[in-house]
């Protein structure tokens, strides 16, 4: 009586053994990579741009629920050759996991999820939950490398509506002042949390409320456009509010809540035109003919259940077994006196330091030559994990909202290093309280990388060679190097700072070289 009232479904023959089969393998799958799937959900915790995400699995299963009446009309079948794509997605995951790559790992093991379906459901399965099963692609916390470029078109939009209002206004990079104030576009006015959200609630009213391709993909392409442009007025807005208020609105907490007030009207205007245009629902499938009346199911899905299980199992006990055995800290300590009559000063450069966390050893020094002055920081990678790792977007030259230095502009150098030389990540720092007024307070900043003896500025090479290293057994002794000097309009920080290369960079690569070999 309780069951009838409740209508609770009644599982069809046809799926009782390889809906066992699936949920074990789901639950190896959830095992094998916990310390994935934990990542995910730490940065769900910790980042507000990816809070969304904590939605995505109950949405997944809702619509896969509400599909259920299609699906009992399906006969799964294993698809043996889902194994391939799935063996590759393992692969995957290994390499991003040597390369300290989060997002290439989470991706990696979203796609086992997804394509355990097919392997033990069959085809025809897979294809039904196409939609759901992308869908999941949502909780993987990817996006943040769209943040730099969404930064500068921000920027670029905002200092040209507030000329064309008629407002003056000085810029350097991202940071630009006007008559009643300073104002900088940081991470936060990136627009990246109102994109990816957006996008993931733009897809699912897209699947809810039309058929047809067309229609979809338009929507999805709104929903992508509608946030980024938003985010340019929003911008301009809130600048154009504190000006007018004397800097009393629209500068503080308020503005935080004013901006997600305005993506919510947004987003409201959104799904209004949107369902202007929404198709009836799709009639409901009909069971399909062929369906087996015993409803068995072959005894293969077994076998290749067994084969799923060993194949994800394996790239995680691989890394365990290679898993480098604890050594000592690596002693790192510059040299009090260096080539060329370079010395160490008790007088720092500046008070500036690169914000580079979780590593290994790190050493800094200032050293003086004639009427030169560098300073020198190296920050040292030895048994890196998730959170100590070489390259990382938590570090960085200056921090988001730094209070005391902004970051004017990136480009590239060419290092004067025996024997060729090499190309080097350049920055142009400068104090906030200076911003606009003198360039001399501003800073000319080196930086590059050291794998295991080799120099790239590349976050992408080091990554590689990070991962080179590992594979081949030479662990994963590495170094971040930050060289920089005072800038002025006679570009003394760059002279000195080719000459301080010119000078040391064979010493300093000789001690790094000692370093990695002290264990």
């Amino acid at each position: 009586m309780i069951a009838q009232t409740l209508r609770l479904p009644v599982i069809p023959g046809a799926w009782q053994v390889p809906g066992i089969a699936f949920l074990t393998v789901m639950a190896m799958l959830l095992g094998a990579y916990h310390q994935t799937a934990g990542s995910m959900v730490d940065i769900w915790l910790r980042s507000d741009t990816f809070a969304h995400a904590f939605a995505v699995p109950p949405l997944v299963l809702w619509l896969v629920w509400r599909q259920r009446e299609e699906l009992s009309a399906l006969v799964p079948r294993p698809m043996v050759w889902a194994l391939a794509p799935m063996a590759c997605a393992a692969a995957a995951w290994m390499v991003g996991r040597l390369a300290m790559a989060n997002a290439v790992e989470q991706l990696a093991f979203v796609s086992m999820l997804v394509l355990a379906v097919p392997l033990l459901l069959g085809r025809q399965v897979g294809w039904a939950l196409l939609f759901p099963l992308s869908f999941l692609f949502f909780a993987v916390p990817v996006g943040e490398f769209l943040v730099p470029t969404m930064m500068q078109w921000t920027a670029d939009f905002t200092v040209m509506a507030l000329r064309l209002s008629g407002i003056p206004v000085y810029r350097e990079g991202l940071q630009f002042v006007i008559p009643t104030g300073h104002w900088s576009v940081v991470d936060a006015c990136s627009g990246i949390r109102y994109l990816v959200a957006s996008l993931m609630v733009g897809s699912l009213f897209a699947y809810l409320n039309y058929r047809t391709v067309n229609r979809r993909l338009s929507f999805v392409a709104l929903s992508i456009l509608a946030p980024i442009v938003a985010n340019w007025f929003r911008a301009y807005l809130t600048v154009m509010l504190g000006h007018l208020s004397g800097n009393k609105l629209a500068t503080g907490f308020d503005h935080l809540i004013y901006g997600w007030l305005f993506f919510g009207v947004v987003i409201m205007a959104l799904f209004a035109i949107g369902a202007r245009w929404s198709q009836a629902p799709a009639a409901p499938v009909q069971a399909k003919a062929g369906v087996s009346a015993d409803g068995r199911m072959p005894r293969a899905v077994w076998p290749v259940g067994l084969m799923a299980v060993v194949l994800l199992c394996l790239p995680p006990l691989l890394l365990d077994l290679a898993a480098p055995q604890a050594s000592t800290a690596p002693r790192l300590q510059l040299q009090q006196r260096l080539t060329a009559d370079w010395r160490a000063t008790d007088q720092p450069v500046t008070d500036w330091t690169p914000s580079i966390a979780q590593a290994s050893a790190q050493a800094q020094r200032s050293y003086r030559s004639n009427d030169m002055e560098v300073g020198v920081y190296i920050a040292y990678y030895r048994n890196q994990d998730s959170k100590h790792q070489l390259v990382s977007s938590a570090n960085a030259l200056v921090k988001d909202q730094d209070p005391y230095w902004n970051l004017l502009s990136r480009g590239v150098a060419s290092v004067p290093a025996a024997p060729l030389g090499f190309e080097a990540g350049s920055a142009e720092i400068v104090s906030a309280s200076m911003l606009g007024r003198s360039r001399n307070a501003g800073l000319m900043v080196w930086h590059w990388y050291w794998v295991g003896g080799v120099v790239t500025r590349s976050d992408l090479v080091a990554k590689v060679l990070g991962v080179w290293q590992r594979l081949t057994g030479q662990g994963d002794e590495s170094a971040a190097l930050v060289l920089y000097a005072q800038q002025d309009e006679t570009d003394r920080g760059r002279i000195a700072l080719q000459s301080f290369v010119r000078d040391n960079w064979s010493l300093l690569d000789q001690q790094l070289r000692e370093t990695s070999h002290r264990k």
